[in-house]
């Protein structure tokens, strides 16, 4: 069975959309996922389920999740095999960057060109962005609340659902996942 990384949107930040990460594990155990594993407390999944695609995988969580805490969340989903190549693909990397301040965003489909071309416009110096298909790299080298994004909502800006992760928490969801045989 292919190996699975689930990040969910905007849950366990402040006092809305709260979830412990072992009810989320049986949620995902009563879906026939194996080997349920979660990464903190923001909603990083890694596990085993049958051979699905990414958009009729996170449909399936998300109405789990409504049935289980309540609320909806957005959904976005990486094989374990993408996940390695957005870790090996970071054109961020190349640079002599602090990797304390890269970012990924996932977006759950490619942002249009001019959506693209609008973040463009709206990250100045020392702001850094790049982007690969689904996948938007970024480097705050001031913060995420001290960049000039802060006050521009990537979901809002790109016109897709999207969900950020530091690049510690991507690097450890990959190394999760390979864990994984």
């Amino acid at each position: 069975m292919p190996v699975y990384i689930a990040m969910l949107r905007g849950i366990n930040i402040g006092p809305h959309k709260r979830m412990k990460m072992e009810k989320l594990r049986a949620s995902c155990e009563s879906l026939g996922f194996e080997e349920v594993k979660t990464y903190i407390q923001s909603g990083n999944i890694v596990f085993r389920a049958g051979k699905m695609r990414a958009e009729a995988l996170s449909k399936k969580l998300e109405e789990q999740i409504v049935r289980d805490f309540g609320f909806s969340s957005d959904i976005i989903i990486r094989s374990k095999q993408e996940l390695e190549r957005i870790v090996t693909g970071n054109p961020l990397l190349r640079r002599a960057l602090d990797e304390s301040k890269l970012h990924v965003g996932f977006a759950r489909e490619a942002p249009s060109p001019a959506a693209i071309r609008k973040l463009e416009s709206l990250t100045l110096e020392p702001d850094k962005i790049c982007h690969v298909g689904q996948e938007i790299y970024l480097y705050f080298p001031n913060g995420v609340s001290g960049s000039s994004l802060w006050k521009h909502p990537l979901d809002r800006v790109l016109a897709v659902p999207i969900t950020m992760r530091n690049w510690r928490t991507v690097t450890t969801l990959s190394e999760m996942a390979a864990e994984c045989p």
